[in-house]
């Protein structure tokens, strides 16, 4: 594996904290699938995003294809550039948490 994509690989790891079994419990909610922007009314791309780390998460790293390190790349971007616009207040239940749950990542661990 690159350099590059071992890089991506330990911030996939720092972005995605949760379990897989974590993630594939929440994308059966109401709330996860109450988030996010689709093309044409169908899966959001988050939710979508989610059952792809599950899969990820499911694999030794020898096993990454370069689909999975472009997907990772796509999740620590996602999880940056939301995190900096946090909004003020309560946010447990807030759909800006239930994006990030979408994409592998609770802001209150």
């Amino acid at each position: 594996m690159a350099k590059d994509e071992q890089q991506i690989v330990e911030e996939f790891g720092e972005a995605v904290n949760m379990t897989r079994k974590e993630l594939e419990d929440w994308l059966q909610t109401d709330e996860s699938q109450s988030v996010g922007q689709s093309d044409g009314g169908g899966e959001s791309k988050g939710h979508e995003s989610g059952r792809k780390i599950v899969e990820i998460l499911g694999k030794n790293k020898s096993d990454y294809t370069d689909d999975d390190v472009d997907h990772m790349r796509r999740v620590v971007s996602y999880v940056h550039r939301h995190q900096a616009q946090k909004p003020s207040g309560d946010v447990e239940d807030s759909t800006w948490r239930y994006s990030l749950l979408n994409w592998g990542h609770d802001p209150l661990k």
